[in-house]
């Protein structure tokens, strides 16, 4: 993908936020509000002791005080924390249809920073490859979410391979707060075997915040389509290879990896009960947000 003119980036970024504001507004927002509103609960005000109170609640200090029973009240946090935590690796160059997955990411993304915004919420981004790219801590405003939709779209890694367990990591020390987290990628951060190599950071992540993984696909990743001879580049690592794809021994072993690769990311996410969704850059991403939200 060569890198865009300002005024095209411009364009494409006012194309975006036209789009996905406007979804947010009709589509998204109550859905997201009841998916996805504040977790945590602060102290509200202290209060005499009423029959059916939880005992838990009680205020023993100000009980003692006042010699008659009070409990604490709390309330729900409405405002939220939201971290997208974005795969900029050169695997999300990749697209065979009208877009690629990295444009799916940002209006995916966008969608979910105009929703948050509905609900006051502040917003982060965290852009990563194989290394910490780019750290945009969370903050309110309409300037604020194009500047990270710019920077998802147009940013160039300086680095191409894929670390999500260092970005949770990353994730995990740079945000104290309980905040929900968003992370989008295409997940292809496996060793040979197709095991996932993020398990243990993501574990660690899961007891802190609010995960929710929302994984971007190209309906070509799942075979090698019968082209013939070809010379074939990792986008990632780089490394050139001929492969003879006219061969049904080859096509059946990659399509035996990546169905491999993906049955054992879902075990993962599953162990450490986290929500996911999948959506191809040629599927439409409303219909599967809101399938994902109503889950929730």
């Amino acid at each position: 993908m060569g890198r865009l003119t300002p005024e095209e980036l411009l364009r494409k970024v006012r194309k975006i936020e036209i789009k996905t504001k406007a979804l947010s507004h009709q589509v998204f927002a109550g859905e997201y509000h009841s998916a996805f509103k504040g977790r945590g609960m602060t102290f509200s005000e202290v209060r005499e002791y009423q029959w059916g109170d939880d005992v838990r609640s009680m205020d023993w200090n100000v009980t003692a005080r006042m010699r008659a029973p009070y409990v604490k009240v709390f309330e729900e946090e409405r405002e939220m924390t939201v971290v997208l935590v974005v795969d900029v690796s050169r695997s999300g160059l990749f697209g065979t249809v009208s877009k690629t997955k990295r444009d799916q990411i940002a209006e995916i993304a966008s969608v979910l920073s105009f929703s948050a915004i509905l609900n006051n919420d502040k917003v982060g981004a965290l852009l990563f490859s194989d290394r910490i790219e780019k750290f945009i801590p969370p903050k309110k405003g309409r300037s604020h979410l194009l500047h990270i939709i710019r920077e998802i779209l147009e940013y160039e890694p300086s680095s191409d391979g894929t670390d999500i367990g260092g970005a949770l990591r990353f994730l995990t020390g740079a945000i104290k707060k309980k905040s929900t987290v968003f992370l989008l990628s295409d997940m292809m951060d496996v060793d040979e075997d197709g095991k996932p190599r993020y398990e243990d950071a993501l574990k660690i992540a899961v007891n802190r915040h609010d995960l929710s993984v929302i994984r971007v696909s190209d309906p070509r990743e799942k075979e090698i389509p019968d082209v013939g001879l070809v010379n074939v580049k990792d986008a990632e690592s780089g490394a050139t290879a001929w492969v003879n794809t006219s061969s049904r021994k080859v096509r059946e072993r990659y399509a035996r990896w990546w169905a491999g690769s993906r049955e054992a990311s879902g075990k993962v996410l599953n162990r450490y009960k986290v929500d996911s969704v999948e959506v191809a850059v040629n599927e439409d991403y409303v219909k599967a947000l809101l399938g994902f939200f109503h889950k929730r």
